[in-house]
């Protein structure tokens, strides 16, 4: 995960206070993360975009165990209920569904 790597360590050098996460346009992030998504081998499917990839680390966060408030903050919900959505997507048959749908 070269590509990665590079992207977290050039947001490392920048003052975090100062500076949104990512300080580009939406088209060139998509550029950056599509190639990323692909050499990590995630299959080509609706789920391999920054909205796939988005939802996908809010539900594998609830499933950890991360507290819905700080999981609220990362994401940038204005309201928790937001954040709740997916806290629905760890019962046992969701999971089972998400399993089959990324697996």
């Amino acid at each position: 995960m070269n590509t990665a790597h590079r992207l977290c360590k050039a947001q490392r050098s920048r003052k975090r206070a100062a500076l949104p996460i990512w300080p580009i346009g939406q088209v060139r992030l998509w550029q950056i993360v599509k190639p990323v998504m692909v050499e990590a081998g995630i299959p080509d499917a609706p789920h391999r975009s920054p909205k796939g990839l988005r939802q996908r680390f809010g539900i594998n966060a609830t499933v950890n165990g991360i507290p819905l408030h700080m999981l609220q903050k990362w994401m940038g919900h204005p309201q928790l209920s937001a954040t709740a959505i997916y806290a629905d997507a760890v019962g046992k048959e969701e999971q089972d569904i998400a399993a089959r749908m990324w697996g």
